[in-house]
């Protein structure tokens, strides 16, 4: 079982298309506005980087079919999610610990501590649209959007679930900035794989490989796929002599979100008609493999 890509999301400043993701980031573009894709409504009390993952999870369910009127249009309790961020609620914890050591537990605020569980993105999404599947969050350096992405294809795989949707999310604040010393790119991308899906596949997710090395992950994929002459990365990662190499690193940090939006790009490629059937997505010492839907037909 290969799971397919069913629904595609993008949510960054300048970006609001996977095929977007292929072209420079535009300087100067406006922060993305959740409330304009899910109204004001429940969002007065979120931290940032659960509202940008609110407004990805509407629009990628909304893409794949699987959401109507804010409700699920197949069984909640068959639908996953998988949350990558690294510095998601940063942010929230921080503002904690300075309000404690200054005065005590007695100032927190009620409406703001929830936002501090490590789990807060992906719990509210689940609340919000009736995701009863599993549910949890990968936070583990540059590899965890592909990680997150394994998860959920192994999910699939076991039967646990017949979608998972999987966001990587990372806010812009002055804590991340100072946490990775340089902005952050206040967004990120959904995806919605799934085991049999109901419409065209958007891309096809093959091998996810980890390796202590990145050069080990670029022989292990060119080994496993050697049809690909796109390799999507953050940097200058090692790939084949010739390959075409798209570096996403114009939008900012995107850390735990980088992953995802690899997935993202992937499916706008094909969109697009790109000429390569597979496109490479490294990420740390991870890779993914993502193919064209026509690709084991």
């Amino acid at each position: 079982m290969t799971p397919a890509v069913t629904g595609v999301a993008v949510a960054l400043p300048g970006a609001g298309d996977p095929q977007d993701l292929l072209r420079p980031a535009p300087a100067g573009a406006a922060p993305v506005d959740p409330t304009a894709v899910i109204g004001r409504k429940g969002l007065r009390f979120k931290d940032r980087a659960t509202q940008l993952g609110l407004h990805l999870a509407h629009a990628a369910l909304t893409d794949a079919g699987l959401l109507h009127d804010g409700a699920p249009t197949a069984p909640g309790d068959r639908i996953g999610v998988v949350v990558s961020s690294n510095l998601g609620n940063a942010d929230t914890v921080c503002r904690a610990v300075q309000t404690i050591a200054k005065e005590s537990t007695q100032a927190l605020s009620p409406m703001d501590t929830p936002n501090a569980s490590s789990n807060i993105i992906a719990s509210e999404t689940a609340i919000r649209y009736g995701l009863r599947g599993p549910n949890l969050t990968v936070c583990n350096g540059p590899s965890s959007g592909l990680d997150a992405l394994r998860w959920a294809a192994v999910l699939l795989r076991s039967g646990r679930a017949d979608h998972v949707l999987v966001t990587g999310v990372e806010p812009d604040n002055e804590v991340t900035r100072r946490l990775v010393d340089g902005p952050v790119a206040d967004g990120g991308a959904a995806v919605v794989l799934s085991r049999t899906p109901s419409g065209p596949a958007r891309a096809l997710l093959g091998p996810l490989v980890r390796t202590a090395r990145a050069a080990d992950t670029a022989a292990a994929l060119a080994g496993r796929q050697p049809d690909g002459r796109l390799w999507l990365g953050a940097g200058p990662d090692p790939v084949p002599d010739g390959a075409r190499r798209i570096a996403l690193t114009g939008w900012g940090e995107l850390s735990g979100a980088l992953g995802v939006v690899q997935c993202a790009a992937a499916a706008g490629w094909f969109a697009g008609g790109g000429d390569s059937p597979v496109v490479y997505a490294l990420a740390g010492t991870a890779g993914a493999a993502l193919l064209a839907p026509e690709a084991t037909r």
